[in-house]
């Protein structure tokens, strides 16, 4: 073998160690870049599941706060619950008991004023007993005059018609201030009933009951007020009418005074029943403030009261029926002022010429 050739196979088995050193070293690097890359990689995930770990512990306290808050709110709505139902218990236990005390108050009240009516009726049945008692004394003693004076007449008498007429008229005067101070009476008893009619409507609420009470209130006094300044007039009979059972003998003052009982009365009473059928209340004429006192337009003159009352009370009655169904039945209606028809006045009071 000559020198080159061994210098060819030296010099290719240099090469062949380069070669395979250098791909030794490459693989080395190659292996420690893999190694440093897989590390990273490791790194990285254990970074990712701190992190899933953190966000899954904050889910978690967040899931829990979520639920104390709503267990909080559970049992703060039921508090509530319980609370409201304790004072809706409460609130219909007051309720109730209230219902009860106004429903025994309205029944006592109603006793009370039964029995007042009662009594009421009572003294005005003895009263008109009385009267009727008085009228049959006047009226026979009216005749025995009568008789009297034609007898005087007949025989020339000393005495002439003036000093017959005095002695009527001072007689007339005496029965005049009896019903007078009877009038003043019943007015003062009439005072503490309609505080207790004004209670009762207050509690039932009765708003336009109670406006149209104050109303006639109100103008009763005012024909109270006209009442002091009234003057007596003395006149003879001049009608009669006929009522339970026996004939009334009455002058043109009377007449007039019964006439403006009836219309007075229909006036009174058809506001009375608007007033009832605005409060949606029941039927119900003998209820009224109005009815009950029926001495508005009464001056305690050629009339007594119980008269007036009684007539007063027929035509309220029949304004009350207009009013109360909203009818023109028994009067007319024009520009804001309710009349009696005169038809119904003549049927009611039936006034007849009275002859001696």
């Amino acid at each position: 073998m000559t020198f080159t050739s061994f210098k060819q196979i030296a010099a290719s088995s240099v090469l062949g160690a380069a070669l395979l050193l250098g791909t030794s070293v490459q693989a080395s690097a190659q292996k420690t870049e893999q190694q440093r890359q897989q590390k990273q990689e490791r790194k990285q995930q254990q970074q990712q599941q701190v992190q899933q770990q953190q966000q899954q512990k904050a889910e978690r306290k967040q899931q829990r706060q979520a639920e104390a808050q709503q267990e909080q709110q559970r049992m703060a709505a039921q508090q509530q619950q319980v609370q409201q139902q304790r004072q809706a218990a409460r609130t219909q236990r007051q309720q109730t008991q209230a219902q009860q005390e106004q429903i025994a108050e309205q029944q006592r009240l109603q006793q009370k004023a039964a029995r007042q009516q009662q009594n009421q009726a009572a003294a005005a049945a003895a009263e008109q007993q009385r009267q009727q008692q008085l009228e049959q004394q006047r009226q026979q003693q009216g005749r025995q005059w009568s008789n009297q004076d034609r007898s005087r007449q007949q025989q020339s008498s000393q005495w002439n018609q003036s000093q017959w007429n005095q002695q009527r008229q001072r007689q007339e005067e005496g029965w005049q201030r009896q019903r007078l101070e009877r009038y003043r009476a019943q007015q003062q008893q009439q005072q503490r009933l309609e505080w207790q009619r004004r209670q009762l409507l207050e509690r039932e609420r009765r708003i336009a009951q109670l406006r149209y009470q104050q109303r006639y209130l109100d103008r009763l006094r005012q024909d109270q007020y006209r009442l002091q300044n009234w003057q007596y007039t003395y006149a003879a009979p001049q009608y009669r009418y006929y009522r339970s059972g026996r004939y009334y003998e009455v002058n043109q003052y009377a007449a007039d005074m019964l006439r403006q009982a009836v219309r007075a009365g229909y006036e009174e009473g058809v506001r009375a029943g608007q007033s009832d059928r605005e409060d949606r209340w029941r039927f119900g004429f003998q209820e009224s403030f109005g009815y009950q006192d029926a001495s508005y337009g009464y001056n305690a003159y050629y009339v007594d009261l119980p008269e007036y009352q009684y007539y007063f009370r027929e035509g309220f009655r029949r304004g009350y029926e207009d009013g109360y169904y909203g009818r023109t039945r028994y009067g007319t209606y024009s520009n804001g002022v309710f009349s009696l028809l005169g038809n119904v006045l003549g049927a009611i009071l039936n006034l007849q010429p009275y002859r001696y």
